[in-house]
């Protein structure tokens, strides 16, 4: 059985979208395919489980091709608030080591390859004793480096985590650097590949940046921010992506130009002069993915109705339309099981520009 331990130099780098990516498509090569990540930091509760979202994603692809997996193998420790504080007056490395040993074994059953995911960087989990360095040498993996786009940044960032994993006796395969501006893109691509050559380490995909991947959903915002939903909606609607926010602190002329497709538009409840033209924009030609109304401020009856009307749905903060922003700013977007066509893009694009069977040969 093959295996591989996909790692990062921080958060956001595309540990998920590579990780997903090489489950899809070499699926089709190994058929057998199984996916753990040991350590999550980011969970819900699915059937009275805490799981981290990254393997619940995982879990709903592996299905389309008839491979079931249990969620809870998937992923044995879940990094829940209190862990780190409850862990450091009473550790013990023991216990968690014999949970992801475990969950791994089960997991690699019966399967060819078996795709491991890391969280955070080289060093993260070292506060109870599993990094991702000690956690893939456990695992007998060999890693892949993931960074994001960049020349100088990338390869200071790996050159860092791969000292760390081979001080842990872990071999790195080679590096991913995600997240490649397009206009940028063969310009980075030829100075990375000729920059880590030099280091000694192989470029195993250069991906350019997609920025479809970075939308979020109105439902996600929603979530994530718990802005409340002033109307009952469609479910369909609240999965509407934003491409763009648009702070309505201007006149509805200069704001006018602002107002795209997939426009979130965030404005204080009493600026109707801006909700009457988000309503505008929606009827002729701009599809308004949804309002935030801030300062808890509520526009007349007949403006909420005109939105519900157009199913357009309308959230409700306390913030200040500053804080709104910054919110929503904020969020980690990630890829949910219900995005379809960001599943169908992140598995094009792995296919595309990363080296699978060069990775299949090294591991």
């Amino acid at each position: 059985m093959k295996k591989v331990f996909i790692a990062a130099t921080k958060q956001n780098d595309g540990k998920t979208t590579v990780a997903l990516g090489m489950v899809l498509n070499l699926q089709e090569s190994y058929k057998k395919v199984g996916f753990i990540k040991p350590v999550g930091q980011r969970y819900l509760e699915e059937e009275g489980l805490k799981i981290d979202e990254d393997s619940l994603l995982v879990e709903d692809a592996l299905k389309a091709y008839g491979i079931k997996c249990k969620l809870k193998d998937m992923s044995p420790v879940a990094v829940e608030k209190g862990f780190t504080e409850k862990y450091i007056l009473k550790p013990d490395p023991g216990a968690i080591s014999g949970q992801i040993r475990s969950s791994f074994g089960r997991v690699a059953s019966g399967q060819n390859l078996v795709v491991i995911e890391g969280t955070g960087h080289a060093g993260v989990g070292s506060v109870f004793d599993h990094s991702n360095a000690q956690v893939a040498r456990m695992l007998g993996s060999k890693v892949i480096l993931v960074s994001s786009g960049g020349i100088g940044r990338p390869i200071d960032e790996i050159m860092l985590d791969k000292a760390y994993f081979e001080k842990a006796g872990v071999k790195v395969l080679g590096v991913i650097v995600n997240k490649v501006m397009p206009e940028k893109f063969e310009k980075i691509n030829d100075l990375v590949r000729r920059g880590f050559r030099r280091k000694g380490i192989d470029v195993l995909g250069v991906i350019p940046y997609k920025p479809i991947l970075s939308y979020p959903t109105i439902r996600q915002i929603a979530e994530e921010t718990r802005f409340k939903l002033v109307f009952k909606c469609d479910d369909a609607v609240l999965d509407n992506r934003v491409s763009r926010i648009v702070v309505g602190a201007m006149q509805p002329k200069d704001a006018r130009k602002y107002i795209v497709d997939q426009s979130l538009v965030i404005t204080p409840g009493d600026r109707e002069d801006i909700l009457k033209l988000a309503l505008d924009s929606h009827k002729q030609k701009n599809r308004i993915s949804g309002i935030v109304l801030s300062g808890d401020l509520m526009p007349a009856e007949e403006i909420i109705d005109a939105f519900k009307d157009e199913c357009i749905p309308v959230m409700l903060s306390r913030d200040d339309t500053y804080n709104c922003a910054s919110k929503i700013h904020d969020i980690n977007i990630k890829i949910r099981p219900k995005d379809t066509e960001k599943i169908a893009i992140v598995k094009q694009i792995i296919r595309d520009y990363v080296d699978l069977d060069s990775i299949s040969k090294r591991m």
